[in-house]
């Protein structure tokens, strides 16, 4: 699971990356809860929490149906 998590970040990234940010996976559990960490000016930006959940949280969900939780380390 944690290849499929890699690839659907890689096509959001590019959008990260435009507004000076990134995105590192840290971890992918066995029940299917992605721990990623928000580099960059996403790390404090005050919006990093609806990116997480409106932007990554969706996409991965979409790309990965076995993703139940996106938690920002």
């Amino acid at each position: 699971m944690r290849e499929k998590v890699e690839a659907a970040l890689e096509k959001i990234r590019p959008m990260l990356v435009a507004d000076g940010g990134n995105v590192d996976l840290v971890e992918v559990t066995d029940d299917g809860v992605v721990k990623l960490r928000l580099t960059g000016s996403c790390g404090s930006c005050p919006m990093s929490q609806m990116t997480l959940r409106m932007g990554i949280e969706r996409l991965l969900k979409q790309e990965v149906p076995e993703v139940k939780e996106v938690i920002a380390l």
